[in-house]
């Protein structure tokens, strides 16, 4: 490994800053809490945006934490639209026997509800002000993903989060899967040898178009819904539109609110391939697509390719078309000795290793087999009880998605989404935690490597050397080199 490399030193001596100022934050924050816990032995939870995701995942499953006995008390939810928040206070006060109160402005509830966390599950281009308002506020988060809806927004999250102490969980419920820490732990000891690359997908398909599927319906009005609170005009959020239940229900279709499948979509793929291969933020993205077939009023492209350089000289790569479904790439990680190959999907009981041929890896027993992993009944189960133990434990340390790895997920997609709309090609830089456009800079830093005969870098926790990781000389390379004064180099 290379640790003169300024990206990759950058990165690590960002971990570890992250590492102790979380630590001692969260020294301070347990002697705060130890006293507000005596009083107050469970801890008090409130919901922004029980709508869809809000209700469905972050409602019924904290609810049926609570009944299971979890230390965890639903005591007030929030929405824009009363028919949502009379449905999560409904389905909390039948499963619980206890009422939540009911809020219509999150900035009311987080004043007068005496919480302790709160499950954020508003439209994107919210997820930033509410989060950082909850960790000022000296409350736990959960935040659906994707984190936030900018890079700049999830760096000042993160710094929020540095410095706040609080658990901090973000709502991309397969980091919660077991495979991805044992992909990490095989990867840094060198079962691939030098890891090189990561590709994943996310192909779906529908006879009306993505997202349309979520239904309007007439009680949808101004009358029932805080249509300007919703857009967020007062908090400078999105600018004033003329009320429609389509953008109202189907948000993610419009660039101003969502970003279609990147963050939708291509987040989930990307954190749990970041996770696995322990690389957090990219140095280089550029983005690809268009709208080739969705023609319905939508914003966002139906056909999408991101690709992400890493300064643990890596690449990542996500593809995707809205429009297909039965022929996706297959997930892997390749490295210089094998690859892991997971298929599709979210959920696996197990993946692949597949050898590079000895006549590279040197290594005639290395045999193709089927490594099994743990599996999980309900990942968003599993993720939201995750939470609440890192909450119990004041631990934010114990959180499966947490800010950095948020952080790093969100830099690399939308910076995807960028350049397909701007038509750039970017790099994130780690040290001052900046967005620049491209320039040769990237590719010159790899050449010089190579003219100076360097080692690779390699991902954060590596511990195998050089294996994998260096090309045999062939003696015939000594006949190579340039000629100087008419001399071959063997004779110099």
């Amino acid at each position: 490994m290379t640790n003169s490399d300024p990206s990759r030193r950058d990165f690590l001596k960002s971990s570890a800053y992250t590492a102790g100022v979380l630590g001692a934050a969260s020294q301070i924050s347990s002697r705060a809490n130890a006293a507000t816990r005596s009083a107050n032995a469970k801890i008090r939870i409130g919901f922004v945006g029980p709508g869809g995701r809000g209700f469905g995942a972050h409602v019924k499953r904290l609810t049926t934490l609570q009944v299971e006995g979890q230390p965890i008390e639903l005591v007030a939810v929030c929405d824009v639209y009363n028919e949502h928040r009379d449905r999560a206070a409904k389905h909390i006060e039948k499963e619980t026997g206890v009422a939540p109160e009911k809020y219509e402005d999150y900035v009311e509830m987080y004043e007068k509800a005496n919480l302790d966390a709160v499950c954020i599950g508003t439209p994107d281009h919210w997820h930033a002000k509410q989060t950082i308002d909850a960790l000022n506020a000296g409350l736990h988060v959960y935040c659906e993903k994707p984190m936030t809806k900018t890079v700049e927004e999830a760096i000042s999250v993160l710094k929020t989060w540095q410095k706040s102490g609080k658990v901090m969980q973000v709502g991309v419920q397969s980091t919660s899967l077991p495979v991805w820490n044992q992909v990490n732990e095989l990867l840094t000891a060198g079962k691939l040898g030098k890891v090189l690359m990561y590709q994943t997908e996310f192909f779906r398909n529908s006879a009306q178009g993505q997202w349309r599927y979520y239904k309007l319906e007439p009680q949808m009005t101004p009358k029932n819904i805080n249509w300007k609170k919703w857009l967020g005009v007062e908090e400078g959020l999105a600018e004033y539109e003329d009320f429609d239940r389509a953008i109202y229900r189907q948000w993610r279709r419009f660039w101003p609110y969502g970003s279609g499948m990147f963050t939708d979509l291509f987040v989930h793929r990307t954190t749990t391939m970041l996770k696995g291969t322990g690389l957090r933020f990219p140095g280089r993205v550029v983005g690809a697509g268009g709208l080739y077939l969705e023609y319905d009023g939508r914003d966002v492209p139906d056909v999408a390719t991101v690709v992400a350089d890493f300064p643990e000289g890596m690449q990542g790569l996500v593809t995707a078309t809205m429009a297909c479904q039965e022929t996706p790439i297959k997930q892997m990680i390749r490295g210089h000795y094998g690859s892991f190959v997971f298929g599709t999907g979210e959920q696996f009981d197990g993946f692949d290793f597949v050898p590079e041929r000895p006549q590279v890896t040197r290594d005639s027993k290395a045999k193709e087999e089927r490594i099994e992993t743990s599996d999980v009944a309900d990942t968003t189960y599993a993720h939201f009880k995750n939470w609440v133990e890192a909450m119990v434990a004041n631990d934010p340390k114990l959180c499966n998605n947490d800010p950095l790895l948020g952080a790093a997920a969100i830099t690399t997609v939308i910076l995807g989404a960028r350049s397909y709309r701007e038509g750039q090609v970017f790099h994130f830089d780690s040290d001052d935690l900046t967005i620049h456009s491209g320039d040769a800079s990237w590719s010159k830093k790899w050449e010089a490597r190579s003219k100076e005969r360097g080692k690779p870098n390699h991902i954060n926790g590596w511990h195998a050397g050089d294996h994998g990781s260096l090309l045999e000389e062939p003696d015939y390379m000594k006949l190579g080199g340039p000629w100087k004064d008419g001399k071959p180099p063997e004779d110099a």
